[in-house]
């Protein structure tokens, strides 16, 4: 095998390569025959090439520029050579004139685009083919247009380069859709006629109509009637050939009679009768002339009218059944119709010419509609009479603008409010809780109200317009009186208030009518407590000449209050004393004792470290206390080595009393401790326990004390000094009218107050700390009641009642308060709405016509009846006129045009009438019927007499032919009423309904809930279901059902708790206070605040607190005496235990006052209650208490150390040292070294004042300082560091008002929303004037109500069908035929066809059906005789149908069609059959519909088995695609119903072109496959690609094919037996022998070489595979 493949593989190589050589042979030969040609036929292989038109240049704008472009010569092959090598002759130029284009030409030149050209289809435009055969949806198009560059002065063309210098050429073409062809669609028949004839050969057929017309170059309609040929049976006589044919009447003729000539003469009577009028008395000639009136009337003789009466006739002929015309005796003679008839000789319309134009509408100018309108109308000279010309149009109206140049501006209106009220916070409670409506002294958040009126915005310029134009007018010179000022400025100042309008006239947003306000709250004063009692002093240290002193302490403000300090408590409090002094010594320490004469111990002094200070406490200058005693030398003793030993004398408690009286004294005391015992004999003895406490006399001054006392503020008043200045300043007004006109004074008592006993004499108070009693104020301005003018009248509309009578109304004006008064201005008017009756016309407006008697009947002239027969002279039908004027309502004459414009149709002026002959029979007119007792009881009965020579004749006594009564069952009219439509909502009574018309007055509580009522339409209907009036039930219409409108119940809370403790006893705490839950909001009312996180049903409130660390200290009483653990009874000494108490005290100005309770101290600074020590034997050395530790300097580290020191109180004996008097330890961080810094707390919530509920607060935080622990610490800690305080303390804030929503009051029901019906509804609105806030009750959903209306019939004049075509006494011809106008009632539902009623109830409707009060009761129409063939009536107007392709969007509008199909009776008079006819109009919303051919395989049906239907379910005939229909498949079993498949003529299932059959194993057909199709392309293609063609026919010659020029073949694979043919056999073999050749191929190029074992040991690593890319395109 491998020898086998090398050797192939080697033959296969050989001849690749003599492959090669040939194909590298053959292209040298073609390139030598190439150049042999381009040489041999003369032409040069050398060219010239130009490269494109440079820029135009030039000095000037213009045609003067010039422009250049590149030349050189070419070879045929493309390389550039010698300019030389190329003809010269042929030499293109390089240079050219042009025209420089400007900036300034853009307005010279522009693109001149023109109309689109037809749709071309895109196939047309390729290779001229021809237009594809079918067509799915549209097919693409193009349209072009010619664009050309033009000078815009004479459209002159020019250079597209001008153009396009400035815009780029418009786009030449466009694509567009051009629609497939719409064939006509048909319905189905209609079933077969019966036969045309009785006997004999007769025609029946059946019609179909036109559903869709044909559009595009579509189908045009198959017939539209299919005749059949009938034969019922052999007549048994002869048939009937002949008919009576009438024809139709001639034109109304008119000639000279004598009834004319003799209303000539009347005229001429008439004249004379008026010339000999005057001989009579007035009353007479009144009564003349209304005779002559109402006869003239009566004569027709009215302008308006010309009706003139004639004459008109007709023919009758014999007409053969083929259509021919006969003699008249070949037809039976039967009573002949009339030939000739009594006519109204029609008369056109005439109209007058146009008026002028009226003025126009708008005459000012206004930019947003800046044109009106303006009328011409023309008046009526004739009307129509007969059948003339209708009358046109008698007024038209076009848009104006308005004349002139000095034309004012229009009207502009505007929105005004009135001063807003005054804040009230109550207004905003009373939503809250109706409680707290009360409450005084509120403040912060409130409402405040304004109202909100509309006026006239530039009405006082329009009024200077006006008066500056009648100042023209009047010959007054405006150039003379020219104001000093401009003239909208010197009236500016003169309006004072604008009057109100009605509120229509103003748009746009209303302002709002109420807003939430803030009315500051007052800070109360808040002071320190009191501090420490002072020296006794003088009352003023600069004049010391009396003796008289106090002792005082002070307090300070710590919050300033609203209105100043004078709200303030007192703030100094004095107590007289003895001995004052300004100055004295305050002893700060005492040095250290020393002994008398130099002893080392013994008795001594010791001497006082003083200050000198002032009455304030504060330090001064030494010189100043010379006056005052210094302290002297204290005694003391510094004990031996053997003696008893005493601590230092603790500082003097707190005073216990801060007076004293006779029962009452302040006590002091202090202590001291034993520290060591003495030693037996020799040395100082103890004192006993008594002497180890000491106690003073404090605070021994009275307890009475005094203080300055202040009243409130008196009012305001004028100042008398300056009085003179005020005068002046006083007329200056302000803005907002609280402006500060002058300066008053204030007063206010001041007294002299003892604690505890009240006022006494001044004296007895300090005069320093004394407040002023006056201070000066300023006076607010006055400020007067403003109101506005009052506004206009309201209109007086007139109604009428059922008389015709005006109905007496009235008319009001009112006027609005914008400023109320204040500070003492003038008060408002009391009258502030007036009233007045309306003025009444004497007539209500409107018109009707009037009716006049008819005239005598007028018959034809008995010239012209002499000839017919039975014709009498006197007797017989013609015509009778009446005339018709216009009435106002009250019946006095009218115009014309009124009644025409105003009133009903006209009513008739014409109408037929009998002349009955002598042998007619003559009647009254029926009575109306009797009455009846009872309805459903018994009879009604009419009755009619016999009159004149009637009443002997005998046929007119025949009572069956003349009836003279007539008889009626008595109405049985049942009515009951039943509920109709839903049930209203529930609608609360209105009590007390407020309607403000000009200004828009809203009241802040409106009722909005409990019972009200619910409303359901009451119907009432008859026996019949017809529906009757209400009133007919004994029903006022409704049906009413209480109903509860739930009213809100707003979230209800607990009031607030106490504040918490501070949560620290030292520093920045929080403290807290909650509310609860108590009740849920329901049914809309106030929701309830955010509710705490876990616990749902508390509110809390968190703020911010700080507490004193100092404000509790702990107090050590002294050390107990020692107890000495091993008791030396002889000397008393060794180890011992002291022990003290400790307890946390209150912390005052004077020191601690009051024991508390221990948790209120810091335990961790509480100081030690017992200690453990030794207690020092005789002659040791005796030290005092250690003082207190040194601080450590900052930062804290290890390096640095703290100490504390003491010093020896008794010194040891000889030889005896005393222990080490100073302590050290290093500084350790948080344990006796801290850092300091400052913390800052969280804002606190918004906090208002206690009388607050909402507005302005203040948010609150603290600082706090901290120590490295994490500990709080004093303030003072950080403070002494000077730390950076760099926080803000205080910001204001909000707290959202809770404003519940407020709505307007309901508005007026409107009207209802069907005049009659069912389902007729009045709504009434609300509007939202505030919209809630914050946590105010929100806005119910309802803000439009409904309630039915009382349910009325709907009545209707409606025609009724016309009747069949009517010729009398004959068979065919032209006739008449007739309709009714009839008055039916309805319940107003769409679709709802009503009952017929009597006529008297729509007695009042205007006679219009569908918008047309032209009432055409009759027609004339036209009989077929026996045999002709005729048009049928206009169908229907088919259904609305959209020229669409569905699914693809495509839409070419919507079309409905009707159509007259064609009749005939006789066979043989069918080629005289007129042209169908069928005619279309646009329509909207059409379906768009798709059509499909459906198949039935049920042999045995009468449909056929093949149809088209509609995707909506109709069978139609067109509109399916004509390509191969499916064929009956009756031949077929089964039937073939694969897609793409028929029944062939054989009675096999076979598909169609294009597709292929794939058989089932049964050897039927499974399926149709499409056919792959390969293109061959030929020499004239230019390309070669492969490409598939679809929805061509095949077999088609290629020449005629659309866009092909080649050869198609189609690769059937399979036999017609289902089998695969032998070539496909072959393909596969060939494929398989090119697969074997390319694996072959592709393992010899990546086979390795063969390389010697040596070298592979020596490199035996995997080489990276590459491939060589040899150029083909196909890698």
């Amino acid at each position: 095998m491998g020898l086998g493949w090398r050797g192939a593989g080697g033959t296969l190589r050989k001849r690749t390569e003599e492959s090669w050589y040939l194909f590298m042979t053959l292209l040298l030969l073609c390139g030598f025959w190439k150049a042999n040609t381009q040489t041999d036929d003369g032409k040069s292989v050398y060219f010239w090439e130009t490269g494109p038109w440079g820029r135009c240049m030039g000095s000037e704008c213009g045609p003067g520029g010039s422009q250049s472009r590149a030349v050189w010569c070419a070879h045929v092959d493309g390389w550039t050579t010698l300019h030389t090598n190329c003809d010269q002759g042929l030499r293109p130029s390089n240079q050219r004139n042009c025209f420089r284009v400007c900036d300034w030409h853009k307005d010279l030149y522009d693109w001149k685009l023109g109309a689109w050209n037809a749709c071309v289809p895109v196939s047309a435009r390729t290779f001229g083919a021809q237009r594809p055969f079918t067509c799915s949806g549209g097919e693409e198009g193009i349209q072009t247009r010619e664009v050309g560059c033009i000078l815009k002065a004479d459209e002159s063309p020019a250079e597209d380069a001008i153009c396009e210098y400035f815009e780029p050429m418009p786009r030449l073409e466009q694509a567009c859709l051009i629609p497939c062809p719409q064939d006509c669609v048909v319905s189905e028949y209609s079933p077969w006629t019966s036969c045309s004839k009785t006997c004999g050969m007769g025609l029946r057929n059946r019609v179909r109509s036109v559903l869709v017309p044909s559009l595009f170059g579509g189908a045009i309609c198959p017939n539209l009637t299919e005749f059949n040929t009938c034969k019922p049976g052999p007549c048994t006589g002869p048939e009937g050939l002949y008919s009576l044919r009438v024809g139709p009447w001639s034109p109304c003729a008119l000639q000279q009679t004598r009834t004319a000539r003799q209303a000539k003469r009347r005229k001429g009577k008439g004249q004379g009768l008026r010339d000999r009028g005057g001989v009579k008395d007035p009353e007479t000639r009144e009564l003349i002339q209304k005779k002559r009136t109402r006869n003239r009337l009566n004569r027709q003789e009215s302008p308006f009218w010309d009706i003139q009466v004639g004459y008109q006739t007709r023919e009758v002929t014999c007409i053969h059944r083929n259509g021919s015309k006969v003699g008249r005796n070949l037809c039976t003679m039967r009573d002949l119709p009339l030939t000739i008839q009594s006519c109204v000789l029609p008369k056109d319309c005439q109209v007058t010419d146009w008026t002028e134009w009226s003025s126009c509408t708008k005459t000012c100018v206004d930019p947003e509609f800046p044109r009106g309108n303006r009328t011409r109308r023309r008046q009526v000279l004739q009307f129509l009479v007969g059948e003339g010309a209708e009358c046109p149009p008698l007024e038209e109206a076009e848009s104006c603008e308005p004349p002139g140049d000095g034309v004012p501006p229009c009207s502009t209106y505007t929105w005004r409010t009135t001063e807003w009220t005054d804040c009230r916070v109550d207004l905003l409670l009373s939503q809250q809780d109706r409680r707290r409506t009360n409450m005084t002294g509120l403040c912060g958040g409130g409402l405040q109200t304004r109202e909100v009126y509309c006026v006239q915005a530039n009405a006082e310029l329009l009024k200077y317009l006006s008066d500056l134009k009648e100042r023209d007018k009047a010959g007054q010179s405006q150039r003379q009186q020219k104001p000093s000022v401009p003239p909208l400025l010197s009236i500016s100042f003169q309006i004072t208030a604008s009057r109100p309008m009605e509120n229509q006239f103003c748009e746009g947003p209303i302002p709002n009518r109420s807003q939430l306000c803030q009315i500051p709250c007052p800070i109360d004063c808040e002071v320190s407590p009191w501090g420490a009692w002072g020296p006794c002093t003088f009352e003023n240290c600069n004049d010391l000449t009396g003796k008289k002193g106090f002792k005082m302490r002070k307090r300070q403000i710590t919050n300033e209050p609203t209105g100043g300090l004078g709200n303030c408590p007192h703030l100094v409090e004095a107590v007289p004393c003895d001995e004052p002094s300004c100055y004295n010594w305050k002893v700060v320490g005492l040095d250290k004792c020393i002994p008398d004469d130099e002893k080392q111990c013994g008795p001594g002094s010791q001497l006082a470290q003083v200050q000198c200070i002032n009455s304030n406490g504060e330090l001064v200058d030494r010189n100043l206390c010379s006056s005052s005693t210094a302290p002297q030398p204290m005694p003391c003793e510094v004990p031996c080595s053997r003696d008893c030993v005493l601590s230092d004398w603790t500082s003097w408690s707190t005073c216990s009393q801060t007076c004293s009286s006779k029962t009452i004294e302040g006590k002091q005391m202090r202590t001291r401790s034993i520290l060591a015992y003495n030693a037996g004999e020799g040395g100082a003895m103890c004192p006993n326990s008594s002497s180890l406490q000491e106690v003073r006399n404090c605070n021994e001054h009275a307890c009475t004390v005094y203080h300055w006392q202040t009243g409130p503020w008196g009012p305001c008043t004028e100042d008398p000094s300056t009085a003179s200045l005020n005068t002046s300043a006083g007329v200056r007004a302000s803005s907002d009218g609280q402006g500060l006109c002058s300066m008053g004074m204030q007063t206010r008592k001041v007294i002299c107050v003892r604690v505890n006993v009240g006022q006494v004499p001044p004296k007895k108070c300090p005069d320093g700390p004394r407040p002023s009693s006056m201070r000066p104020c300023q006076l607010p301005c006055k400020k007067d009641c403003v109101t506005t003018p009052f506004s206009n009248w309201t209109d007086c509309s007139v109604t009428c009642d059922a008389a015709g009578n005006a109905m007496k109304k009235k008319q009001s004006r009112k006027r609005l308060i914008i400023q109320t008064p204040s500070n003492g201005g003038q008060e408002c008017p009391e009258v502030l709405e007036e009233e007045r009756e309306c003025e009444v016309p004497k007539t209500c407006p409107g018109f009707r016509w009037k009716t006049h008697k008819w005239r005598k009947c007028q018959l034809v002239p008995w010239s012209f009846r002499r000839e017919t027969p039975g014709a009498q002279e006197t007797c017989g039908p013609g015509l009778q006129t009446r005339a018709v004027s216009c009435r106002q309502l009250d019946g006095t004459q009218g115009d014309i045009s009124e009644c025409l414009k105003f009133a009903k149709a006209m009513p008739t002026i014409t109408q037929r009438c009998q002349l009955p002959c002598q042998d007619d029979c003559q009647l009254t007119n029926w009575s109306k019927f009797s009455s009846c007792t009872a309805d459903c009881v018994g009879v009604r009965t009419r009755k009619r007499a016999l009159i004149g020579r009637s009443k002997k004749k005998d046929k007119c006594k025949n009572t069956q032919m003349y009836p003279l009564s007539e008889t009626q069952y008595c109405p049985c009219d049942k009515y009951n009423a039943q509920p109709v439509g839903k049930w209203s909502d529930c609608i609360l009574p209105e009590e007390g309904r407020a309607e403000s018309i000009m200004g828009m007055k809203v009241k802040g509580d409106i009722k909005e809930c409990g019972q009200g009522y619910r409303y359901q339409a009451m119907a009432c209907y008859d026996q019949d279901n017809r529906l009757v009036e209400t009133s007919r039930c004994n029903s006022h219409g409704y049906i009413e059902e209480a109903c509860i409108i739930p009213c809100p119940s707003d979230c209800k809370l607990s009031e607030w708790s106490n504040w918490s403790r501070c949560s620290k006893s030292c520093g920045s705490g929080v403290k807290v206070r909650s509310k609860w839950l108590r009740e849920k909001p329901y049914n809309g009312g106030r929701p309830c605040p955010k509710l705490d996180h876990i616990n749902q049903a508390q509110v809390y409130e968190v703020v911010p607190c700080q507490s004193d660390c100092n404000q509790y200290v702990w107090v050590a009483e002294p050390w107990s005496v020692w107890k000495v653990s091993n008791v030396d009874l002889k000397e008393n000494c060794g180890e011992g235990v002291q022990t003290r108490k400790v307890r946390c005290m209150l912390n005052t100005v004077d020191g601690p006052s009051e024991s508390v309770e221990d948790y209120l101290c810091d335990p961790e600074e509480m100081p030690l209650g017992a200690r453990e020590s030794r207690l020092p034997c005789p002659e040791d050395c005796v030290l005092n208490d250690w003082g207190p530790w040194s601080r450590c300097s900052l930062p804290c580290t290890r390096t640095n150390s703290r100490e504390r020191t003491a010093y020896p109180l008794r010194s040891p004996s000889a030889g005896g040292e005393c222990p080490e008097t100073s302590d050290k330890e290093p500084c350790s961080l948080n344990l006796n070294c801290f850092n300091y810094f400052y913390n800052i707390t969280d804002w606190s919530t918004c906090q208002l004042s206690p009388n607050a509920v909402c507005g302005s607060g203040i948010k609150t935080r603290m600082l706090d300082c901290v120590r490295s622990d994490g500990k709080s610490v004093d303030i003072t800690f950080c403070e002494e560091l000077k730390l950076e305080k760099k926080w803000q303390m205080n910001v204001s804030c909000v707290v959202e008002c809770p404003v519940n929503c407020q709505l307007s009051e309901w508005s007026a029901w409107s009207e209802c929303s069907q005049t009659c019906g069912l389902e007729g509804k009045m709504r009434r609105q609300r509007m939202v004037v505030q919209a809630s806030q914050g946590d105010g009750r929100p806005c119910p959903s309802q803000i439009e109500q409904w309630k039915p209306c009382p349910v009325r019939p709907c009545y209707r004049w409606q025609y009724g069908p016309w009747s069949e075509c009517r010729v009398e006494n004959v068979v065919c011809g032209h006739g008449m035929r007739y309709r009714n106008l009839s008055c039916f009632v309805s319940d107003g539902s769409i679709g709802g066809e009503g009952g017929l009623v009597d006529e008297e109830l729509c007695s009042n409707l205007e006679q219009v059906i569908s918008g047309e009060k032209q009432i055409r009761l009759s027609e004339a129409c036209v009989l077929p005789c026996p045999g002709e063939c005729y048009l049928m009536e206009w169908s229907e107007w088919s259904a609305c149908v959209s020229i669409c392709v569905k699914g693809a969007g495509m839409d070419f509008g919507s079309v409905q069609v009707r159509s007259r199909a064609v009749l005939a009776q006789e066979p043989e008079n069918l080629l005289q059959c007129p042209e169908q006819l069928w005619e279309s109009q646009p329509c909207t919303g059409g379906e768009c519909y798709e059509y499909k051919w459906f198949s039935s395989s049920r042999h045995n049906s009468t449909r056929p088995l093949t149809w088209c239907q509609r995707s909506d379910g109709l069978n139609v005939t067109g509109g399916c695609p004509a390509m191969n229909p499916p064929v009956d498949n009756s031949s077929c079993d089964p039937p073939c119903l694969m897609p793409k498949s028929f029944c062939s003529e054989a009675g096999a299932c076979v598909c169609e072109e294009g597709f292929t059959e794939v058989l089932s194993p049964a050897g039927q057909l499974d399926q149709c496959a499409p056919i792959p199709i390969l293109e061959i392309p030929t020499a004239e293609d230019k390309k070669g690609d492969v490409k598939t063609s679809r929805a061509i026919n095949p077999t088609l010659p290629s020449a005629i094919q659309p866009g092909r020029s080649g050869r198609t073949w189609y690769l059937q694979p399979y036999g017609p037996d289902g089998k695969l043919k032998m070539w496909v056999y072959g393909v596969a073999a060939g494929a398989f022998v090119l697969l074997i050749f390319i694996v072959s191929m592709i393992y010899l190029a990546c086979k390795k070489p063969k390389r010697p074992q040596r070298q592979r040991q020596q490199n035996n690593r995997l080489k990276p595979l590459t491939l060589a890319y040899d150029g083909d395109t196909d890698m």
